[in-house]
């Protein structure tokens, strides 16, 4: 009995890092983090911005794969372990509360605004993978992410001493427009398997239209003028933030 716990622990551990898309998060959480460090705010407010990003985005990571269990088993995807049966679906939703609850503090952690807005990406995250991330307006949840957390790093710093301010409107849509970018940027790897499981996003009802080499042509020039933009930008006003 205990030499089976054991294994099939070890196993839903596994599963669970997995299902918590833990490279996505945390390329979010060193992005933000470089962007903290950046604008100059100290190590262990880089640390903090970080960490609370990365919770968030392995939250939204487990519920993308809990609310997506019919359409991975009836595409075929691999390496979902909840539509595998590797993870229960209750377990799925015990770990989501779980970061959630873990979420808030390390939130708030980085000052009551700026720990509101990164809340806010957690919402826009469940709108996003329970109505919208299978229809046309799949980029409506990627570029509000990407402008909320524009504001979470400009508003952050120490708990109650956090002082910051708002970013400069050219930043926060230069940012919108990028996620959506990169929105067609992980898509792209996946859109046979879109097609066969009917999930018409943004990204699959285009490349039906132009083809799959020449967006993604097309997605990696626009991603470099867009970043060329930001840093010019940024040059420009000296800061992201007012």
């Amino acid at each position: 009995m205990t030499t089976e716990a054991v294994p099939r622990t070890t196993g839903q551990l596994r599963s669970f890092v997995r299902a918590v898309h833990p490279r996505q998060a945390l390329a979010f959480a060193v992005v933000v983090g470089v962007l903290v460090a950046l604008i100059g705010r100290p190590a262990r407010e880089v640390l903090a911005s970080a960490v609370a990003v990365l919770v968030v985005q392995l939250c939204m990571g487990l519920l993308n794969d809990l609310l997506d269990v019919d359409v991975d088993r009836s595409s075929g995807a691999p390496g979902k372990p909840v539509a595998e049966g590797l993870i229960p679906p209750g377990n799925a939703s015990f770990g989501i509360a779980v970061l959630l609850l873990l979420a808030l503090p390390l939130s708030l952690q980085n000052g009551t605004t700026a720990g509101l807005f990164l809340l806010a990406t957690a919402v826009v995250g469940f709108v996003h993978n329970r109505w919208l991330k299978a229809t046309a307006l799949s980029w409506v949840g990627w570029s509000a992410t990407f402008a909320l957390l524009t504001f979470f790093v400009t508003y952050g710093g120490w708990a109650r001493d956090a002082d910051g301010s708002a970013p400069y409107a050219s930043f926060v849509v230069l940012c919108a427009v990028l996620g959506l970018l990169v929105h067609f940027l992980t898509a792209l790897p996946d859109l046979v398997l879109d097609n066969v499981s009917k999930v018409r996003h943004l990204p699959l009802r285009v490349a039906l239209r132009t083809g799959a080499p020449r967006l993604r042509l097309l997605t990696l020039v626009a991603t470099a003028a867009v970043l060329v933009l930001i840093v010019w930008t940024t040059a420009l006003h000296s800061s992201i933030a007012r």
